[in-house]
C-alpha cells in the first residue's frame, strides 16, 4: 500500500468510526516528507468534520510564578535553576477577576488558572477556591485550572464550583520522562488524570515536543494522549529558558512539528487540539499551517512565563484562514 492510500484508508477508518491503531498512526507519522501535505489536508478535514471550523480560544494567568519544587528541565519557573524570573504568590481575587472578565472581553471562551507549585496545600486551595467562587460570580466564563497533582477531595471540590476542564500534561513520553523530570513519576501524572477523571473534571493534557525526544517517543506519546481520549490536547513547542538544561536544545523542523499535530487529530477527531507555548516563536506564521493541519485551538494573549499575540491579532489571524471564534 502506497503513502496515498494509508492515509485514505486511515481517514476512512475515523470516519467510519472504527478509529486507527497505533500501528496506523506509527504508519501516519513516518509517511515520507512529499506526503506530509495530504497528511496535514486529511487532518484538516476531520477536524472540520467533527468540530467545524470554530478555534477554542484560551486565555491563562499564571497565579502562582516561581519557585516550583519541581526539577523539570525546561522549566523556568523550577527552584533548582537560576532562570531570573520573577516570582510572587497568589493574587487577591480581585485582581484575578478582572483579568477574567478582559478575556472574555476579548473574546476567550475559557480561563485557565496555573499555579507553579507540585500540588496546592490546604490553604492555597482554599483561596484558589475562593478566586473561582468571585469569577463564577462575577464574570461568567468557563474556568479551567491547571493546579498539579490533586487529591479526591480537591478534584471534587472544582467539580462541585462548576470547573469544566483539568490540566495536566504528560509532558513527554514515558520512555523520556525520567531524562526530563526525577522529582515525581510519569506514573504520578497518570493518576491526577484518573482523580480528576473520576471527579467528573474534563481532560486537558498534552505536553512538550521538542525536548530532545525522537520520533518514536513523540508516537508514543501522541498513542498515549489517544488511549486517555481527553477533552482537549495541549501540545507546546519548546522554546528553551536560559538557566535550564535545555537552553542550548536545537529547535524541532517545522515537518515534524506538522506530523505531531496531523497525527493526534486521527487519534483524537472530537477533541480540542490546542496550540500552545512556542507558537508564536517557533511558528513563523503563529499557527496558521497547524490550524490547517488538526489543531483547533489556541491561547492567546499569554503564557506561563512568556508573552504571545494579543488577542485582536489572533482573531484576525483566525478569520484570515477562513476559520472563527
Amino acid at each position: 500500500m502506497n503513502s496515498l492510500e494509508i492515509i485514505k484508508e486511515c481517514k476512512e477508518k475515523v470516519f467510519s468510526g472504527i478509529g486507527i491503531s497505533s500501528e496506523d498512526a506509527k504508519k501516519l507519522l513516518n509517511i515520507p516528507e512529499e506526503f506530509l501535505s495530504e497528511l496535514a489536508k486529511s487532518a484538516n478535514e476531520i477536524t472540520q468534520d467533527f468540530n467545524g471550523k470554530k478555534v477554542d480560544v484560551e486565555q491563562l494567568n499564571n497565579i502562582k510564578k516561581n519557585a516550583c519544587s519541581e526539577d523539570c528541565t525546561f522549566c523556568g519557573q523550577s527552584a533548582f535553576f537560576d532562570t531570573g524570573i520573577e516570582t510572587y504568590q497568589l493574587p487577591s481575587p480581585e485582581d484575578v477577576v478582572s483579568k477574567a472578565q478582559k478575556a472574555k472581553e476579548d473574546g476567550a471562551e475559557s480561563y485557565c488558572l496555573v499555579a507553579a507549585w507540585r500540588e496546592p496545600s490546604p490553604k492555597d486551595f482554599e483561596k484558589v477556591c475562593k478566586i473561582i467562587t468571585e469569577i463564577n460570580d462575577k464574570v461568567g466564563i468557563s474556568v479551567e485550572c491547571s493546579l498539579g497533582f490533586l487529591t479526591t477531595k480537591q478534584a471534587e471540590k472544582l467539580k462541585e464550583l462548576n470547573v469544566k476542564r483539568y490540566n495536566h500534561n504528560l509532558e513527554t513520553a514515558k520512555s523520556k520522562f525520567s531524562e526530563i523530570c526525577t522529582t515525581h513519576t510519569y506514573e504520578d501524572r497518570l493518576k491526577t488524570l484518573a482523580i480528576a477523571r473520576d471527579a467528573g473534571l474534563e481532560l486537558c493534557t498534552g505536553g512538550i515536543i521538542g525536548l530532545g525526544e525522537t520520533r518514536e517517543q513523540r508516537l508514543e506519546l501522541a498513542i498515549e494522549l489517544g488511549r486517555l481520549f481527553p477533552e482537549e490536547v495541549t501540545i507546546n513547542i519548546l522554546v528553551p529558558m536560559p538557566g535550564t538544561p535545555l537552553e542550548l536544545q536545537t529547535d524541532l523542523p517545522n515537518s515534524e512539528i506538522v506530523r505531531m499535530f496531523s497525527v493526534i487529530r486521527f487519534l483524537l477527531p472530537e477533541s480540542v487540539i490546542k496550540i500552545s507555548g512556542g507558537r508564536e516563536s517557533k511558528l513563523g506564521d503563529s499557527g496558521e499551517e497547524l490550524l490547517q493541519s488538526g489543531a483547533n485551538g489556541i491561547i492567546t494573549e499569554g503564557y506561563l512565563t512568556m508573552g504571545g499575540n494579543k488577542a485582536e491579532k489572533d482573531r484576525k489571524l483566525i478569520e484570515k484562514i477562513g476559520l472563527q471564534t
